[in-house]
């Protein structure tokens, strides 16, 4: 698949609402407005979480100071602000962030006074998703399709999690190469209305990037073409796009929080599953504990390994980068599908 495949994935009707959704607080200031609060001349920019400060750093490259707010190895969704990075926020110049995953940023931001916003989901579909996730098995899913884990525990209230879904998406686009290229495109509109003396160079960078996803979505879509099974069980439900996108079903144990208890009812039901679907593994991730994971393993006599969700990069990660952690997710999935 070429660059020009994924662009012809992206709606270009999705590409203009990003471009009227996402720059509705840019119409008014000029690059000289956006430049006041400037780092040496660079644009100030606050990234919410992993994902968008690694669009921004990469979008941006030399003519940004990107500032993330949730350090290495804190889960995004708790993540609670103190008052210098509340302060931070408003001494910004742009802020990018994902509304819905983590509601003290969504608040901090409306009260920051701060001109240049971008919420990432408005520059992409959201769908449901729950503890089940099916694709289509052509490699696409359908497109707003909505799982359940049949226990009733495919959106779970109360758990701390908001994961968007009260505004009915699950934001985890970044997990998908084709979305995320689709919000990278976004973005890198955004920053060349805020800062147009550097349009050309952001335009070039953003250009490169959706390359690279391409790559990536061509190499999970020839890497996961023919396995053993389709179905993956895992203890966070944060997969459900890339399920769609590749053709594979996603089995979450208990919902959409990584550390939360699953029923009796349901850890028999994965058993069932995982014994009827041939699946091989039950996937955790880097920035929650794996007792629920090796719990579900020993009762069921499958494998553990990592399956990064990609909401943080620390030591542990299996990469350095979003792309190189991608690539390692999908050798995890290869291996556990049973890629021929």
């Amino acid at each position: 698949m070429t660059v020009m495949n994924v662009r012809r994935l992206i709606p270009a009707t999705a590409v203009a609402g990003a471009a009227v959704l996402g720059l509705t607080a840019l119409s008014g200031c000029s690059a000289s407005d956006a430049a006041d609060g400037s780092d040496g001349g660079r644009l100030k920019v606050t990234a919410s979480f992993y994902p968008m400060q690694f669009l921004a750093e990469r979008i941006g490259g030399e003519h940004v100071a990107v500032t993330g707010l949730t350090k290495p190895g804190v889960e995004p969704h708790d993540l609670e602000l103190s008052p210098r990075q509340i302060g931070s926020i408003s001494d910004s110049d742009y802020v990018l962030y994902l509304k819905g995953v983590q509601p003290a940023v969504d608040d901090a931001i409306g009260q920051s006074g701060v001109r240049n916003t971008l919420d990432a989901a408005t520059l992409t579909t959201l769908e449901k998703h729950g503890a089940e996730v099916s694709g289509d098995g052509d490699g696409h899913g359908p497109e707003g399709h909505e799982g359940g884990s049949g226990d009733g525990q495919a959106h779970e209230e109360g758990d701390g999690h908001d994961h968007g879904e009260e505004g009915g998406g699950d934001p985890h686009i970044w997990l998908d190469p084709v979305k995320y290229a689709e919000v990278a495109e976004g973005v890198g509109a955004s920053l060349q209305k805020a800062d147009p003396d550097h349009a050309a160079d952001y335009a070039a960078n953003t250009k490169a990037l959706v390359a690279e996803l391409d790559g990536l979505d061509t190499a999970y879509e020839s890497g996961l073409k023919s396995t053993a099974t389709r179905t993956f069980v895992t203890t966070h439900s944060a997969f459900g796009y890339l399920a769609e996108r590749y053709g594979l079903t996603q089995q979450g144990i208990a919902g959409i929080d990584p550390e939360a208890e699953p029923s009796p009812a349901r850890i028999q039901e994965i058993h069932t599953v995982a014994a009827k679907e041939k699946a091989t593994t039950v996937f955790f991730e880097t920035l929650a504990s794996d007792r629920t994971a090796k719990t579900l393993a020993q009762d069921t006599g499958l494998e553990t390994d990592v399956l990064d969700p990609l909401e943080g990069i620390t030591d542990r990660s299996r990469g350095a980068d979003y792309i190189e952690v991608m690539e390692s997710n999908l050798a995890a999935l290869k291996k556990a599908l049973g890629a021929k």
